[in-house]
């Protein structure tokens, strides 16, 4: 918070050096300070500097860097491309990140997003592993009849939470056989119309 603070002391009249004296920062940090700054971008002057600063973030391997830049932060839903949003989106299911602490995450799903978040469950129950029940989220708006299928089979889980994620995907989702699926079970259906079963709560189970 220090840090942050300071950086909010640096005058924005002249725009090139604040860019430069940023990049600098940026250039120069160790882990942490770099955290404070990626933590820092919604506050800082000029945003549309820093999309090109966030998408070489979203690659870094240090988890405090990564964490910095996806949770809590508003600033790459606000300000990301859609491809650097899909990266970052990526990067958090890749790296067990608490994917639902993401803000944003409902307003930028796209579909693009969702085809990859499909063939990346394909290659996880490939492999013999499990897949993150937040990534159903991911894909709701965009359920057609191929992904249905996938969808199914989380409906048929023996993880409770698994069949509460396909449950809430269903709830979502556009496309009329998800929504019938649901209405098979009658108790899901109704914690999820009384707000008891939500993607929060999924989150707050996972974590």
């Amino acid at each position: 918070m220090a840090r942050v603070w300071w950086l909010l002391q640096l005058p924005a009249t002249d725009k090139p050096a604040y860019i430069k004296h940023i990049e600098t920062l940026f250039d120069t940090a160790e882990m942490n300070e770099l955290a404070a700054l990626y933590s820092a971008l919604p506050l800082l002057a000029f945003p549309e500097a820093w999309t090109l600063r966030t998408a070489e973030g979203i690659r870094s391997n240090i988890g405090t860097v990564l964490e910095a830049i996806m949770l809590n932060n508003p600033y790459p839903a606000q300000h990301l491309s859609e491809a650097a949003w899909n990266q970052l989106v990526l990067k958090a299911i890749f790296t067990d990140k608490p994917v639902g602490r993401i803000i944003g995450l409902d307003q930028r799903a796209n579909a693009t997003l969702a085809a990859v978040l499909v063939d990346y469950a394909h290659e996880r129950w490939a492999a013999g592993r499990t897949v993150n029940p937040m990534l159903w989220r991911l894909v709701a708006p965009f359920v057609n009849e191929t992904s249905f299928n996938d969808i199914k089979r989380v409906w048929n889980s023996e993880q409770t939470i698994e069949r509460e994620a396909a449950a809430l995907a269903c709830a979502h989702a556009n496309f009329a056989p998800a929504r019938e699926l649901l209405l098979q079970d009658p108790a899901l259906k109704a914690e999820i119309d009384g707000d008891i079963l939500n993607w929060d709560v999924i989150t707050a189970k996972l974590n």
